[in-house]
């Protein structure tokens, strides 16, 4: 029996997915990458924002009119539509197909953001027992990989056997390879102000393989919209975490999440996100327009803007976003950079910072495998994409 799986979404979309395969795989099932032969295609949808959910119920119904012969399942963030068979049995395996290891260790949300749906698919924060984390993390490094994505639906709300995030993190920095020779780091997924932050940066700083990466969900940096979207943190919050871990990581890479065009949204108010854009410099930055969520407060809010406007408004953002992403990158030449690689062929991958790596040269015949862990000195950067050559 062969399965196929499409995954729309996060990184936590994304784990459970790998889980997901590598269960069906324990089970006897083969996976294909072609539809068409699939006796079974899993579709893993999201509903965050209301094109994620459109475009995924459009490749259902493309999925069940091309392939007639194929069982679909549907699960993920889209509600209540598990459909036609259930799952194999659960086991523990792992995942075969990926350069990066995504280690899911919290689900749920338990805030009450106006604009998020999560909630209702997801439920309120449950955490994966501490003990089992650190297990299923050594079982990946064992299995050759040398990066591990911590991921969540809300990392912060970490909490099992009295171990908070904190603890998690220096824990799982802590492991012991098998050797010397086969370093491995751990990135994670993303880090929400105000809960545990501060004690983050601080484990970060104190161990080296940690990624110098930080990813903020900031949303707006206007105070009366984070209080219109009842997000539990304040703006001086995100200027605090962005302060503190540039001055304890000087050369760590700041993503975040920028929203425009939230119900009541005036000018003033898309100014102060711009503002806080350019004034904390994120190196990487998601923006996208507000969306109506059916069900959520927001969708119920007078003050709604244009279609027209919410977009020129993320157009303008992305646009200083990636003038300081390719600033950003500029800092690297001259740089030694760490190099997950995912690509054997032209030796290309990703760094600590998350930034695009490629090799500037060819010939490195079969010195670098896929999942790998290797050391590069930059030599020159194209847009945001660092090149380089290796240490060795």
């Amino acid at each position: 029996m062969k399965v196929r799986f499409e995954t729309f979404g996060c990184r936590l979309n994304r784990a459970e997915a790998l889980d997901e395969e590598a269960r069906y795989i324990a089970d006897g099932w083969q996976v294909t990458g072609h539809r068409s032969d699939a006796d079974l295609i899993v579709v893993r949808g999201c509903s965050v924002t209301r094109r994620a959910e459109r475009d995924t119920l459009k490749l259902i119904e493309h999925l069940k009119e091309k392939y007639p012969a194929a069982k679909i399942r549907v699960t993920g963030c889209i509600g209540k539509r598990e459909q036609d068979i259930l799952a194999p049995k659960t086991t523990e395996a792992t995942p075969l197909r990926t350069s990066r290891a995504y280690l899911k260790v919290q689900d749920g949300c338990s805030g009450k953001c106006t604009f998020c749906i999560v909630p209702k698919f997801r439920g309120p924060s449950v955490s994966v027992d501490f003990e089992k984390v650190m297990d299923k993390a050594k079982r990946f490094i064992e299995a050759g990989y040398r990066e591990i994505v911590v991921t969540g639906c809300n990392l912060s709300l970490y909490a099992s056997c009295s171990k908070r995030l904190p603890d998690l993190l220096s824990s799982l920095a802590a492991l012991a390879p098998r050797s010397q020779d086969e370093p491995f780091r751990i990135r994670i997924g993303s880090l929400e102000p105000g809960i545990c932050d501060m004690e983050c940066v601080s484990v970060m700083a104190s161990n080296p393989n940690i990624c110098r990466f930080l990813h903020i969900p900031v949303q707006s940096g206007s105070p009366q919209i984070l209080a219109a979207m009842k997000r539990p943190y304040l703006v001086r919050d995100v200027d605090n975490l962005v302060k503190a871990a540039v001055k304890a990581m000087p050369l760590i890479s700041v993503g975040c999440d920028l929203m425009t065009g939230f119900p009541g949204e005036m000018d003033i108010d898309f100014q102060a996100t711009l503002s806080l854009l350019k004034r904390l410099n994120f190196s990487n930055a998601h923006i996208f327009p507000y969306s109506e969520r059916p069900g959520t407060l927001a969708s119920q809010m007078g003050g709604a803007l244009p279609r027209e406007i919410r977009i020129e408004r993320a157009r303008l953002l992305s646009s200083f976003a990636m003038a300081q992403r390719k600033r950003y990158a500029k800092k690297f030449i001259g740089r030694k950079v760490e190099v997950v690689i995912e690509d054997e062929k032209e030796c290309s991958g990703w760094t600590g910072e998350y930034l695009r790596f490629k090799s500037a040269g060819v010939g490195f015949g079969n010195s670098f495998k896929r999942k790998g862990l290797y050391g590069f000195v930059v030599t020159e950067v194209k847009d945001d994409v660092l090149k380089g050559r290796p240490l060795r």
